[in-house]
């Protein structure tokens, strides 16, 4: 099994790709997230993988193929969503220039999926039964914080010796071992409402609420601790004249630790307790809904067996660290030794720059069939040394 081996399914995996590519796919898409899910299923039955299909009933359904026979060591994590809105693939669908392929979502993570069924069909080809000990989630929501599959996801990676998450690898190539833990919260304000030049003294402001909650909340940044907090997005009033009886901020927040997301919640929480402008109420609605990914004795352990296969196929991996969200956070956070950014390498994801180089497209590829070799065998050589010493 060498580069030559996948090298030679290269035009065959581009077209399948283009095939996912112009599926519009966005999170609310259900019709298209479903589309592309009935597209890859039939390669996942080919590998004689059981389906699963959890079915959602407004967002896309959620897909799990299990090998038949035997209990997977492994999880690989992928999601079939994009951020991208309706109609964008038939404005700019995929296309090839240079040694790039462009279009939404083609390396976010579309080129992905592709690249775990080649990796499988490959471990399969050359007689690698490997393949039997690998459970995929192909999920719907990741791009929205996986809202219905966290819990799918942690129910299924429950006794997995390990985690590959598929997101892309980063433009260097490197793969992820330690990612910020993230959540979105919603503030909403009411007030009361009254003329401001007839009456102003009978009403509440509830934007004036809001901008002291977001002075206050913009104060818990701690920038070199990892800590992050942004009101990103406001709204209220409805006339310039007028007193706003309502305001509403939507806030984005990034922490290190665990520890962390306890301490940020808490402050978060009695900030918005109590009001600074009499006769306003405050709703707080949210959560910090992904927990950090730490990259401990496990993860390393683990990247430094990704680094030993990358080296012998002439690939010189790196690690890094990132303030974006993935499921990774959730295999992670159980204890379960996890890497991310297997997938191929591109870049500008989630904008309509977003590329895939091509090159690298069999070379992960290859990569992670040489991984998921090294770990299996690795577990039944673990096995066998177990039985001997208790034999």
């Amino acid at each position: 099994m060498n580069v030559q081996n996948i090298q030679n399914k290269e035009e065959e995996m581009l077209r399948l790709l283009e095939k996912l590519v112009n599926i519009d796919s966005g999170s609310y898409d259900k019709e298209g997230v479903d589309q592309v899910g009935e597209v890859l299923i039939p390669y996942f039955r080919e590998l004689e993988y059981e389906i699963d299909v959890k079915e959602e009933e407004r967002l896309g359904n959620h897909i799990i193929c299990r090998p038949k026979g035997t209990k997977p060591t492994i999880l690989i994590a992928c999601h079939m969503d994009t951020v991208f809105e309706k109609g964008t693939a038939v404005e700019r669908p995929f296309f090839i220039k240079g040694k790039r392929a462009y279009g939404p979502g083609v390396i976010d993570m579309k080129a992905s999926l592709v690249s775990v069924i080649y990796a499988l069909k490959l471990l399969k080809e050359h007689c690698l039964d490997v393949y039997q000990h690998v459970q995929i989630m192909l999920t719907s929501d990741e791009e929205i914080g996986s809202p219905t599959s966290r819990a799918l996801i942690e129910k299924e990676a429950k006794g997995k010796h390990y985690a590959l998450v598929m997101e892309p690898a980063r433009k260097d190539g490197s793969v992820v071992t330690s990612r910020r833990g993230n959540g979105r919260y919603v503030i909403t304000v009411h007030g009361r409402a009254a003329h401001s030049g007839i009456e102003p003294e009978k009403g509440r402001s509830a934007i004036e609420e809001l901008a002291h909650k977001i002075v206050k909340l913009h104060n818990l940044n701690n920038h070199n601790k990892g800590i992050s907090v942004n009101v990103g997005m406001i709204a209220g009033g409805n006339a310039v004249n007028t007193i706003s009886d309502t305001a509403i901020g939507h806030m984005d927040v990034r922490v290190s630790t665990v520890e962390q997301a306890k301490e940020l919640e808490s402050k978060i929480e009695r900030i918005c307790a109590t009001s600074d402008v009499h006769g306003t109420t405050i709703e707080l609605t949210g959560d910090i809904s992904r927990p950090p990914m730490v990259k401990n004795s496990q993860i390393e352990e683990l990247y430094r067996i990704v680094q030993q296969v990358g080296a012998e196929i002439g690939m010189k991996i790196k690690d890094s660290k990132t303030g974006g969200g993935s499921d990774a956070s959730f295999t992670a956070a159980m204890g379960i030794p996890t890497i991310d950014g297997l997938g191929p390498i591109g870049g500008y994801a989630h904008s309509d720059k977003e590329y895939l180089e091509i090159a690298s497209f069999t070379e992960r590829t290859l990569l992670l069939a040489k991984i998921i070799e090294r770990l299996v065998n690795c577990q039944r050589y673990s096995n066998k040394v177990v039985s001997r010493f208790f034999v």
